[in-house]
């Protein structure tokens, strides 16, 4: 069987937990990325589910690819295995509610192409984070170039990328690649916090909001995203969660949402 490097909790109402739990650095073995796929594809069946938190145990939250592992594989396992990483990133990107990494000691190649992944970053101010592949004769192979450079832009992401950058988090706030820099011992209670922000919200209205987002800037033009929009706005006219929020609103209360 398996060793278990993965784990999901439920820290806080309608959040869910994914935990990297490789110490000491969480570097991303084949087996490792199988489980945290899998996790991403089966959590976001709870229709009250509001956001994921992407945290780690360990000094690091992924150091990146296992280099251990790889040193012993031909090239075709090395393409299979960057797929697959690309693979859980994509399924992590695919979470249909939003998805916060919490970034603490360093996110490092296909660690930060995981942490691009998600919809917010929060970060140690002390943590490092890069994409360092060029210097090691690579380039990202996992999204780091196509989601960096849509996330910072592509002059941003190119200087990062070129340079084989690994900076400080606080630095990549400044770049627009971390949302949050924040001291390390108040790394936890501040994505807590972000997460019990989001979580106020109806579920379904976060849903289609990022489905709008993401897909209205996949479209390409203006016109047609806001076509994707509206689309979306007219998704959740009709649910249950919109009535209970005119509700009570009109009650002067927190609202009840049940994600239907």
């Amino acid at each position: 069987m398996a060793e278990t490097f993965v784990k999901v909790e439920r820290p806080a109402e309608r959040v869910i937990e994914i935990v990297l739990d490789r110490p000491p650095v969480n570097a991303l073995s084949r087996e490792m990325v199988r489980q945290v796929r899998e996790a991403a594809e089966r959590i976001g069946d709870d229709p009250a589910l509001a956001c994921v938190l992407v945290t780690a145990r360990g000094k690091a939250f992924c150091a990146g690819a296992d280099l251990k592992e790889r040193k012993g594989m031909t090239d075709d396992e090395v393409v299979d295995t960057v797929r697959g990483i690309g693979e859980m990133c994509s399924a992590v990107a695919g979470i249909p509610v939003p998805v916060i990494a919490v970034i603490g000691g360093a996110a490092l190649g296909g660690g930060l192409e995981l942490a691009l992944a998600c919809d917010l970053r929060v970060a140690a101010e002390d943590a490092r984070v890069g994409l360092p592949e060029c210097s090691l004769a690579i380039i990202p192979g996992a999204g780091g170039t196509q989601r960096l450079a849509r996330i910072a832009g592509p002059a941003v992401a190119k200087r990062w990328i070129f340079t084989a950058r690994v900076a400080p988090a606080a630095e990549a706030a400044r770049d627009g690649i971390v949302d949050l820099a924040v001291p390390a011992d108040r790394l936890r209670e501040v994505a807590l916090a972000l997460a019990a922000e989001i979580a106020r919200c109806g579920p379904l209205a976060l849903r289609a909001a990022k489905r709008a987002i993401d897909r209205g800037l996949a479209v390409g033009d203006l016109a047609a995203g806001l076509e994707v929009e509206h689309g979306e706005y007219l998704s959740i006219l009709p649910t249950e969660d919109r009535r209970e929020a005119l509700r009570a609103f009109a009650e002067k209360r927190p609202p009840r949402f049940e994600g239907r």
